[in-house]
């Protein structure tokens, strides 16, 4: 089967991304990114691709290259659908916030409207591709729906997990680590797992591509994502007996990460980790584990959530401890908002959770972020429900530029490490703030000695 025509429904930080780079190596392939947001596809057909609605390295410059040769963003799904081969679904999985499984499983009332959409409009034999994180065997609930509605076409369920890392997610997409396929071993289901592998083999080795049956594709994404966030939850956990003994975590870290056996890599101690993926898949894979009755395994990860929470309480606190015990009336100036550099992305960033713990204790709440708007920040605010929206408003100032951001604070935190705080004169910024000056550098890139040559009170995450 040759495919010539892609529709991918869900024009998010997977869809998006991930349909510019099969658009750009694949320009004889159509491929057509559908949502039902408008202002989201009005976003990514702006004329000034630095406009679109996420930022990524590199990303802009794909887009500009395949938009409106084989790459197209529309509102019409339907139309999209019924020309498509083969059809990703890429729409959110968020973690249940009702009913049974409330804070653990994934909620997949999109992933069924996507599904029924389909089993609605084809009307010719398609693959349908999960694209979004799922829990294992949801495969075999999507194509219940389409083969019990649909008009009586065959469909093949694939599982093509994303393993993007936000920030870096252009590259992962050029040259990836890996692409998995998962698939029926049927003859049906090899064809259509041949079909996506010769889409990808266009510009990826195909030594690189891994097929597997469609459970061990669906439960591989949960867990990676969950060793990956094991890793980070466990030199976090080391970094506060770090603390306590007079270690550090950075020489800690450096020592054990030269180990073959381990490896340097999500060994970087820091405020927690946050983003899409971590928690929402960790939690998922909690509640499948509790499903089954495998609580000692539910008990196991849900530890590195855990730890991940405690780490971001950990971090306020000390803020509060260290300015004498009471932040009433003091300002705190944030740089970084989003869960990481080079992404305008903030769900489940630290920032959120610890700008809230100091809200509580009536700090005055400064931000400087590159890339995140003030409407971003305080509908982040607002989403915990903690205090009204006008609270927040009175009590969250957002700056385009961090000199004065942090001019009179009493203390800097840093909650992202954008390269770019690096490279500010720190000297400048010490004299325009409060004295005795406070640093707290929740993500361990500012060097020490030199902060404290300047004057400042710094403290890092683990020495």
């Amino acid at each position: 089967m040759k495919i010539t025509k892609i529709c991918c429904i869900g024009a998010g930080y997977v869809g998006g991304p991930t349909m510019a780079v099969i658009a750009q190596k694949c320009p004889h392939i159509q491929v057509t990114v559908v949502d039902l947001n408008v202002d989201r596809i009005n976003a990514w057909n702006d004329p000034n691709t630095d406009n679109i609605p996420i930022y990524e390295p590199g990303l802009s410059e794909i887009v500009a290259e395949a938009r409106g040769r084989n790459l197209f963003f529309s509102n019409n799904v339907e139309k999209a659908i019924d020309e498509a081969q083969v059809i990703f679904i890429s729409v959110n999985t968020p973690t249940k916030t009702y009913g049974k499984g409330k804070g653990m499983a994934a909620d997949l009332k999109y992933i069924e409207l996507c599904a029924r959409q389909i089993a609605k409009i084809a009307k010719e034999n398609k693959i349908v591709v999960e694209k979004s994180t799922l829990p294992v065997r949801t495969a075999e609930a999507i194509k219940s729906i389409l083969d019990n509605t649909g008009n009586g076409v065959q469909f093949q369920i694939l599982s093509n997990p994303e393993f993007l890392a936000e920030g870096t997610a252009v590259t992962d997409l050029l040259d990836p680590d890996r692409i998995l396929i998962g698939g029926d071993t049927t003859p049906e289901g090899e064809k259509a797992i041949n079909a996506l592998v010769e889409v990808y083999s266009n510009w990826v080795e195909k030594d690189k591509i891994l097929t597997t049956n469609v459970w061990s594709s669906e439960l591989s994404k949960l867990t990676a994502n969950a060793f990956l966030a094991q890793r980070i939850s466990s030199i976090n956990a080391m970094s506060e007996l770090c603390e306590k003994t007079g270690a550090d975590v950075n020489e800690v870290a450096r020592a054990i990460g030269m180990d073959s056996r381990i490896g340097s890599k999500f060994l970087k101690s820091s405020v927690g980790f946050g983003g899409s993926c971590f928690q929402k898949d960790i939690l998922n894979l909690v509640y499948i584990a509790k499903s089954y009755g495998l609580s000692e395994v539910a008990d196991y990860w849900e530890q590195v959530i855990i730890m991940n929470d405690h780490q971001k309480r950990r971090f306020s606190n000390k803020i509060v401890q260290t300015l004498y015990n009471t932040v009433a009336d003091k300002k705190i100036t944030f740089l970084g908002w989003a869960f990481k550099k080079d992404t305008n992305d903030t769900r489940e960033s630290a920032a959120i959770y610890v700008a809230d713990d100091l809200i509580n204790e009536q700090a005055k709440i400064s931000v400087y972020d590159p890339k995140v708007s003030r409407s971003k920040m305080l509908s982040d605010l607002d989403y915990l429900a903690t205090r009204s929206s006008t609270e927040n408003e009175n009590l969250v100032q957002v700056f385009d530029d961090a000199y004065a951001a942090c001019n009179n604070a009493h203390a800097v935190a840093i909650l992202t490490e954008w390269d770019e705080f690096k490279t500010y004169d720190w000297k400048k910024i010490y004299d325009s703030m409060q004295k005795p000056a406070f640093v707290f550098d929740g993500r361990n890139i500012l060097d020490k000695k030199e902060m404290e040559a300047i004057g400042f009170v710094y403290q890092g995450i683990g020495s």
